[in-house]
C-alpha cells in the first residue's frame, strides 16, 4: 500500500507505541489523526511531525467516553472525507493482586482497552464499508497467551481485542476490509514499566520495533496479508 495522502487515525498517540506509529506514518506521506487525552503530549507529537514534513491533525480524545470517539470520527470526516486506517493502539494497565482489583479497576481497564476497541471498530466499518477498503490494526498484547500474574483484569480486556478482531476479520474480508492483530510483548513505555517493572528496561522492545510492524503489514503487496503478529522481547522465551 502507497500511504501518501492515506488518512490514519492512531489512538494513544501522544506517546509510546502509538507516538512511534504516528510518527511512522507521517513520514511514508500518510496525514495522520493524532487521538489521546493529553493535550500537551499531543501538541509535542505534532512538532515532531512538522519536523519531517509530515501532516497530521490533533484530536484531544478520551477514549473511556463514547462522545468523544464519536467525535473524533466526526471531526476526521469533516477535515479528510474518508479514513483509510485506524490503528487502536490506546490502552492502560494495571498490575496488582486480584484480591485486591475493585470493580472501578475491572470497568476503567475495560472502557478503555477494550470497549474503546469496539466503538472505534464499529465507526470505521462505518466509513470504510462504502469505499470497500480499510486496514484496522488492533494492538493487542502477548499477555494474551502469557496470562501473567497480577494482570488478570488486562488480560482480559486484551483478550477481548483478540475476540474482537477474529470476529470482524472473518466478517468483513470479502467487502475489502483487511484487520490485523500485532501482539507487543515488553514494550519501553510507561504503560509496561507500570506493569512489568522486574523487567530490566534495556532488554525490552521499541516502540519503533511495532511501527516497524506495522509498516511491514501495510507494504504487504495486494495479494497478501498477516492476521497475527507477535513481536517479543529477544531474552524472553519463543511461543
Amino acid at each position: 500500500m502507497d500511504l501518501k495522502n492515506k488518512i490514519a487515525i492512531v489512538t494513544g498517540a501522544s506517546m509510546g507505541i502509538g507516538k512511534s506509529i504516528a510518527l511512522a506514518l507521517a513520514n511514508q506521506g500518510a496525514k495522520v489523526v493524532l487521538a489521546a487525552r493529553t493535550l500537551e503530549k499531543l501538541k509535542e507529537v505534532k512538532k515532531e511531525v512538522d519536523s519531517i514534513k509530515g501532516t497530521c491533525l490533533i484530536i484531544q480524545t478520551d477514549l473511556s467516553r463514547e462522545e468523544q470517539i464519536l467525535g473524533l470520527f466526526d471531526r476526521t470526516i469533516k477535515e479528510y472525507g474518508k479514513l483509510d486506517i485506524i490503528i487502536n493502539n490506546a490502552a492502560i494497565a494495571l498490575a496488582g493482586e486480584f484480591l485486591n482489583c475493585t470493580s472501578s479497576d475491572f470497568d476503567e481497564l475495560i472502557n478503555v482497552n477494550l470497549k474503546s476497541v469496539y466503538t472505534c471498530c464499529q465507526q470505521a466499518l462505518t466509513i470504510m464499508l462504502p469505499q470497500k477498503s480499510g486496514v484496522i490494526i488492533n494492538i493487542s498484547s502477548n499477555v494474551t497467551a502469557k496470562c501473567y500474574e497480577r494482570q488478570a483484569i488486562y488480560a482480559a480486556s486484551k483478550c477481548g481485542v483478540v475476540g474482537i478482531t477474529k470476529s470482524i476479520a472473518n466478517e468483513f474480508h470479502n467487502k475489502g476490509i483487511l484487520v490485523a492483530l500485532i501482539h507487543p510483548g515488553g514494550v519501553d513505555t510507561r504503560l509496561a514499566t507500570q506493569a512489568r517493572p522486574d523487567i530490566d528496561r534495556s532488554l525490552l522492545i521499541r516502540p519503533e520495533d511495532i511501527a516497524d510492524t506495522v509498516l511491514y503489514m501495510l507494504g504487504l503487496s495486494d495479494t497478501a496479508w498477516v492476521d497475527e503478529i507477535t513481536v517479543r522481547r529477544r531474552a524472553a522465551k519463543p511461543f
